[in-house]
């Protein structure tokens, strides 16, 4: 039998390394794992890694500077991108840095056969191994990384379409997910409300899962925004107001679009309303005696210029359960 082809998947998501060893599960790898670009870079300076599949937004070290460093230093590795910013510029921008291929997330076995074939690898990788691969048993370590990953293929999908609206590249971030206290909750959004800041807020509900999706947008930011859309609203709230909906209904409508086609679920949305001021969250009421509830957070930024905005999804606490039973499926 040849010899087995040196394979690192860089991902700093434990699901996402998962589903990108599963596509490549019978075939004549010899599979390593990064999490992150200098563990990726280590591996291919040691011999690990003639073919690397790196994701883009990363801690300590991202896939672009991945990239550069493998290009200037002429490391001797092939490169495919395998990310959830699925911006027109990130894959302009990786493949001018040398990337063979951009393959969006999430990715399927018949993908990357495709990818692999289009450049003459998958001849050598489909002599399959006697015994299974002892990486492709790598489980997440808890639920809340199903989520991020989930939650990075949905944020990238929602940057796109930003980026398209605004004719801009959209800089993401590693989405935060966490469990969050009623406490911690509410002081954060009552000092947004307090702060020269406007929220969207758009409740969801369906399949036993109830939730709140709240854009923060900050008025200092508006002067740039309407430059980009070439609106001048001379300070009238009725054109701002527009302006503000306008990208809440791109990014929070493409976010929990692909949330649901990745759970497989469907939410009925209420329409998206302004708050004036901070009076509760879906799921209070009843006394709102709920204790914690699941967040997920997300900081836009838009290159070269002076607008950002964050993007918050908070899950009651009643909806964990039906949360967790869903995400066990993966």
């Amino acid at each position: 039998m040849s010899v087995a082809i040196p394979v690192v998947i860089c991902d700093d998501s434990r699901l996402a390394r998962r589903q990108m060893a599963r596509a490549l599960e019978g075939w004549n790898v010899d599979v390593s794992f990064a999490e992150h670009g200098l563990e990726a870079l280590e591996a291919i300076r040691a011999g690990k890694a003639d073919l690397l599949f790196l994701d883009l937004n990363m801690p300590v070290m991202d896939g672009y500077e991945v990239l550069e460093r493998v290009r200037r230093d002429d490391l001797p590795v092939m490169i495919i991108v395998v990310s959830g910013d699925v911006q027109s510029a990130a894959y302009d921008r990786v493949m001018a840095m040398g990337a063979l291929d951009f393959i969006k997330k999430p990715t399927t076995p018949v993908v990357v056969a495709q990818v692999l074939n289009r450049f003459g690898l998958l001849q050598e990788l489909e002599n399959p191994p006697e015994t299974p691969l002892e990486a492709l048993t790598e489980l997440p370590s808890d639920l809340p990384e199903y989520y991020q990953e989930i939650a990075n293929v949905a944020m990238g999908r929602a940057g796109d379409l930003l980026a398209r609206l605004l004719d801009v590249f959209v800089n993401l971030p590693i989405p935060a997910v966490a469990f969050t206290s009623r406490d911690e909750l509410d002081l954060q959004l009552h000092h947004a409300a307090e702060q020269r800041i406007q929220t969207v807020s758009q409740g969801f509900i369906g399949q036993g899962i109830a939730g709140e999706a709240l854009l923060i947008f900050r008025e200092s930011n508006f002067n740039a925004l309407e430059r980009l859309l070439g609106a001048q609203s001379m300070g009238d709230p009725g054109v701002q107001t527009e302006l503000l909906m306008e990208v809440a209904n791109t990014l929070i409508g493409a976010f929990l679009g692909s949330f649901e086609q990745q759970m497989d679920i469907s939410f009925s949305r209420a329409s998206p309303v302004i708050l004036d001021h901070f009076d509760g969250l879906v799921g209070d009421g009843e006394g709102g005696e709920w204790q914690y509830a699941m967040t997920i957070n997300i900081h836009y930024s838009i290159e070269d210029y002076d607008i950002q905005c964050d993007l918050m999804l908070v899950f009651t606490e009643d909806s964990t359960p039906r949360l967790q039973q869903i995400a066990s499926y993966f």
